[in-house]
């Protein structure tokens, strides 16, 4: 056998024994009646047609989508057709995003409602990408208090992103939310706080703490501290980065099967230019399709 054989087939195996460690079921204190996972395909960077994308996810063995609300009437019956067809949950992404944060409010309280007071189907969750980082705190606390309003008349669950650009975008940031709204529910992305703070947010373990008790909802990508999104989570150089994530994900799910709750995952692995990709021809480093649905299947085989 050549050096460079030997190399290649060395990363291979070294990959596999990575994998395998995630593939173990997450050994729960108690699991109660009630626990369900619920685990998402994003549509983002995805080519086709809606009805391709449909046949497609279910075909992966998905249990539902995320997908932004549209305000259009004619985009809303083609995504609840689709939907009916495929048998497939979904959860509805809302956002503003005008800097003017009165317009961006009004943006924002027409997305969601029409979310949560539609009468097609009724989401698992809605998930908001809330405010802006340069928002002030009462412009920004305008987001909360109404979808906390909007959540208990519905009895949907209205999350707010922990994410870059929006008002939950580092963790010390969001404590100060955390602390300020008991109600407030969270979609938890790490990978954008892991880039924002440059680290595996090891020196700030009371903010994640505080986070990770009010997460409903994960979108399971794995970030770095220089990005929010590793090239390749299958990758054995990148074990450090999944082992953060992992243990943070662990932390929510034994708490939710404690508590007997539906959990809901999103695979969000993304297209360039979240995918890194190669200098002039721009090809991605990594199947994009194909990484989430290892994480869907590791996933599952973790947590149901």
């Amino acid at each position: 056998m050549n050096r460079k054989t030997f190399i290649a087939d060395s990363s291979l195996v070294a990959a596999g024994l990575f994998l395998d460690a995630w593939s173990h079921p997450l050994q729960a204190s108690t699991t109660r009646a009630g626990f369900q996972l619920r685990i998402m395909a994003t549509d983002w960077g995805f080519s086709g047609t809606l009805d391709e994308y449909g046949a497609k996810v279910r075909s992966a063995g998905y249990d539902g989508i995320e997908i932004w609300w549209s305000l259009d009437s004619s985009r809303q019956d083609e995504i609840f057709r689709m939907l009916e067809k495929y048998k497939l949950e979904v959860g509805f992404l809302c956002a503003g995003s005008q800097s003017d944060p009165v317009e961006h409010l009004a943006l924002f309280k027409q997305m969601v409602e029409g979310a949560a007071r539609n009468t097609r189907q009724r989401p698992l969750y809605i998930n908001c990408h809330s405010g802006r980082d340069f928002f002030s705190f009462e412009e920004n606390k305008a987001f909360i208090e109404l979808t906390t309003s909007l959540s208990r008349e519905t009895g949907i669950r209205i999350l707010h992103e922990t994410h870059r650009s929006r008002m939950l975008f580092a963790a010390p940031v969001a404590r100060h939310f955390i602390e300020a709204f008991p109600d407030l529910r969270l979609t938890f992305d790490v990978s954008h706080w892991c880039n924002v703070s440059e680290s595996l947010l090891t020196d700030q373990p009371k903010n994640v703490s505080l986070a990770l008790e009010r997460v409903d909802h994960i979108h399971a990508r794995i970030g770095h501290p220089e990005g929010p999104q590793v090239n390749d989570p299958r990758a054995p150089e990148w074990q450090g980065a999944a082992e953060a994530h992992f243990a943070w994900w662990d932390a929510v799910i034994r708490r939710k099967q404690e508590r007997g709750e539906v959990m809901t995952i999103l695979t969000e692995f993304g297209p360039p230019d979240y995918m890194p990709t190669l200098p002039y021809t721009r090809e991605p480093l990594a199947d994009q399709w194909a990484i989430n649905i290892y994480m869907m299947q590791t996933l599952r085989k973790r947590y149901s």
